[in-house]
């Protein structure tokens, strides 16, 4: 193994994913604080925004307490070294939102589709190109495609324009050996070109699953300090580090540093850490994206379902992101049922 090969370039969507868990409440103090923090333990990219990216704030989906531009603004003045990226996803958000990213100073923009619909993000990573942002893309709930088939898709992103692609664990659905395949699969589907995993804990997996990702070829890892994001949280960024140093890999980020950082996150941003509780374990058994949790609870304290058999149906029908109205529609079906 080589010393390029050995690097990890580590993303940080702490003050993005992160936001599922607060309801996209964060606050320009929480932002600052956070991003001064990671920007002095040297992570190399901080992600910011609305947990569903760009232009997704939202009575649907979820009304954040600021603005893109407030979060993108705050967040550019206190990263004068890392890099500030974002994410977005067509149909939430659009070619405006991303010039406007770009203009607020976004180094680096992620484009996201389902894991079959790689198509949607041709346009959006040509602006990208044209803008010259560097430009990754992702695909969600990636556990409902074959290993051939997102290796297909990535192969297609970088045909329009991503200089980075990997997968999302939506769900927080996969084993080891399950993106062991995946990433394989990709790796060897778009050569040279960085691949991404992004984990999620539900089954408590999301450490595990990021060594397998790295040791499959995988060279860009997210994780959110003490795992804060949506579910039962992302892979915990300052374990990930410490556990990829003592193997060997560099990712060039003082962990001192990003110990304090954690510690701030914990203090400033969440109201405890996330943890695998019993409905976050049953979302990542059946499949269900992760920033449906707080939705779900809701909703089945509302209309006296059990929340655990609301994710299973959610599940069964195959529910995916951006379709938070059916939630409500399945309690229903349930609620009926029962009668």
């Amino acid at each position: 193994m080589t010393e390029t090969t050995r690097r990890v370039l580590i993303y940080d969507p702490t003050l993005r994913d992160g936001h599922h868990a607060v309801r996209h409440q964060l606050d320009a103090d929480q932002i600052r604080t956070y991003a001064t923090a990671a920007d002095a333990a040297g992570v190399p990219v901080v992600e910011i925004g609305h947990g569903n990216g760009l232009g997704a704030s939202s009575e649907q989906i979820g009304r954040a307490k600021l603005t893109d531009d407030e979060m993108l603004t705050v967040a550019r003045a206190a990263l004068p070294h890392s890099r500030m990226a974002v994410f977005m996803a067509p149909g939430w958000g659009t070619s405006t939102d991303l010039r406007n990213a770009v203009k607020r100073g976004a180094d680096l923009a992620r484009i996201a589709a389902h894991c079959t619909e790689a198509d949607v993000t041709e346009r959006h990573l040509g602006l990208l190109r044209d803008l010259g942002t560097e430009a990754h893309s992702v695909l969600l709930m990636s556990h409902m495609a074959s290993p051939a088939q997102l290796a297909e898709q990535c192969a297609l992103l970088v045909q329009f324009g991503a200089q980075a692609v990997g997968i999302m664990d939506s769900a927080g659905h996969y084993l080891p050996d399950d993106v062991t395949e995946r990433i394989t699969a990709i790796v060897q589907a778009v050569g040279d070109v960085p691949v991404i995993f992004h984990g999620h804990a539900n089954l408590g997996m999301a450490l595990a699953n990021s060594v397998a990702a790295v040791q499959a070829g995988a060279t860009i890892i997210d994780g959110c300090a003490r795992g804060f994001g949506a579910g039962a949280g992302n892979t915990q960024l300052e374990v990930l580090v410490a556990v990829l140093e003592r193997m060997g890999y560099t990712t060039g980020i003082d962990l001192k540093r990003l110990l304090r950082a954690a510690d701030i996150a914990q203090q400033h941003l969440m109201p405890a850490p996330p943890t695998v509780d019993s409905v976050s374990l049953v979302s990542g058994l059946a499949g269900v994206f992760s920033g449906f949790r707080l939705r779900v609870l809701e909703i089945a304290e509302r209309e006296h379902v059990d929340p655990v058999d609301l994710f299973f149906a959610l599940g069964a029908r195959g529910v995916i992101a951006g379709q938070e109205d059916l939630i409500l529609d399945v309690a229903l079906q349930l609620k009926k049922e029962e009668v």
